[in-house]
């Protein structure tokens, strides 16, 4: 499929469930930095699912129009899974949230399973930090995710450590910088 075919079909997914413009919007913004990332990482000779990323990109955040809690991630793999989307798909949703939640901390937010949600693969990794690099539809800079998460108490250290496994992915290279400077070209 081409770009704009998966962009056609995360367009009709929104609109059979209900997604608000701002929440298509978003998801547009992160795939284009989560493009970005993959990109640059295929260049370097990374292997990378790009379909997957590019489909869970446009629709991470279509179970919003569920539930308004980090349980929108859960929610958005089941829509994910139910529309045939993938596993890879429906994990990358699945684990976006945050910058990851640990198995604890699922316990204690009522997720239906005992698992954690923290990104591991590159594909969810990509995801997860090009959403934290996009408030609404606005590529921003990072340290603003940083003083959210601190403002609300969350794990900081998590999120720097996500950074900083992208910047080793990318041979040192920061994916901030990258994203920053590749958007605003």
């Amino acid at each position: 499929m081409s770009s704009q075919q998966y962009r056609n079909r995360a367009l009709e997914l929104h609109k059979k469930y209900g997604s608000e413009e701002r929440i298509v919007r978003h998801c547009e913004a992160v795939a284009r930095v989560a493009l970005v990332l993959v990109e640059t990482l295929k260049k370097r000779g990374r292997q990378v699912d790009e379909p997957s990323v590019i489909t869970a990109a446009l629709i991470h955040d279509i179970g919003r129009n569920r539930v308004q809690t980090v349980h929108h991630g859960y929610v958005g793999a089941e829509i994910a899974e139910k529309e045939g989307l993938g596993e890879a798909v429906a994990e990358i949703v699945r684990r976006h949230v945050g910058a990851g939640i640990s198995k604890e901390e699922a316990a204690r937010l009522g997720f239906p399973d005992d698992g954690d949600y923290v990104p591991r693969t590159l594909e969810e990794r990509i995801v997860c930090f090009a959403d934290k690099m996009v408030d609404g539809d606005r590529v921003r800079p990072f340290e603003e995710e940083v003083r959210r998460f601190v403002s609300k108490g969350h794990d900081v250290q998590r999120l720097n450590r996500l950074r900083e496994s992208l910047r080793e992915d990318l041979g040192g290279e920061d994916p901030e910088r990258l994203i920053l400077s590749e958007l605003r070209a």
